[in-house]
């Protein structure tokens, strides 16, 4: 059974412009009224409510050696990992509906508490930037997959002395465009890499068996899922749209074919702000509803 988690939290992106608030908070109910909530409990579903976070505060003038609302991050992550082991304990499947990227750090604290896998990242950048190979970190929605794998600071990477959240030899990162600037690190880092126009070549289907034969990655994993995957033709509400992206039936097919194995998963950066009619919210409902419907159910026998 799927449990839906409702973490609304925006605190791991850069304010769209000074003095305001990214608008990924407001996503999960977005994404109830356009009927997500309502398709996946009538496959049998249940509401496991909502994990608020701290409060957005811009902060440019924080050190050098922070990130963005670092403390609240780490409180919130501290609380929605809790829920997401009692979930997981109850023999349910999490979904998490965010919010921002930052949500992976509550994901990977509670995969470390349960011995639960890897990490299959989907995402149309890396999320890999850090103090090693940028001077502009701080804000962890772009820099979350390096928190996972513990290439970031230390009060982001080893909250409670449980770094590194996933072990790079059992991660994979799926569907960054060809010009991202950190493509090659992390494709020296992690154990597979398939950039967006490779899935556009060879299929969904194909992308999807190469990460379930992937040593480390069969004993499961949790699946990150960024909305800005998709071409900003189809997917233009999300703070770093970028050409070269996925169709709704090349996303929805991956996560059919990876779904089953995961223990649980998240979807981020769906923006309301930037889908005043709605459309772009059915968009995601229905590639979440039919792409996760078995969400865990190969991975719970």
């Amino acid at each position: 059974m799927i449990a839906i988690v409702s973490a609304p939290t925006n605190l791991g992106l850069r304010p769209p412009e000074p003095g305001s608030v990214p608008g990924t908070a407001k996503a999960p109910e977005a994404l109830r009224e356009a009927g997500l909530h309502a398709a996946l409990q009538s496959d049998g579903a249940r509401d496991a409510g909502v994990v608020l976070p701290g409060r957005y505060v811009d902060n440019p003038s924080r050190g050098p050696l922070t990130v963005r609302n670092q403390d609240a991050v780490v409180d919130h992550a501290r609380r929605l990992a809790a829920r997401l082991v009692d979930i997981r304990r109850r023999g349910e499947a999490p979904l998490v509906l965010g919010g921002d990227c930052s949500l992976v750090i509550a994901a990977g604290l509670a995969s470390r508490v349960t011995e639960r896998g890897g990490l299959v990242h989907v995402d149309g950048h890396t999320d890999f930037r850090h103090p090693g190979n940028s001077s502009s970190i701080g804000a962890l929605a772009g820099e979350d997959l390096a928190v996972a794998v513990g290439r970031h600071l230390p009060e982001v990477t080893d909250i409670d002395g449980l770094g590194p959240y996933f072990d790079a030899t059992a991660t994979a990162h799926i569907g960054c465009r060809r010009d991202d600037e950190h493509l090659d690190e992390v494709t020296e880092t992690v154990a597979l890499t398939i950039p967006a126009d490779r899935i556009v070549l060879h299929g969904a289907a194909r992308a999807a068996a190469d990460v379930l034969s992937t040593p480390g990655l069969e004993r499961g994993f949790w699946l990150q899922v960024d909305v800005d995957v998709l071409d900003p033709e189809h997917m233009p509400a999300v703070d770093s749209p970028d050409p070269g992206g996925l169709s709704p039936v090349e996303l929805t097919r991956l996560l059919s074919e990876l779904a089953p194995r995961a223990w649980g998963a998240s979807v981020t950066v769906f923006d309301p702000d930037l889908d005043p009619t709605g459309t772009h919210a059915r968009t995601v409902s229905e590639i979440i509803a039919t792409g996760l419907r078995h969400l865990g159910v190969e991975y719970a026998r």
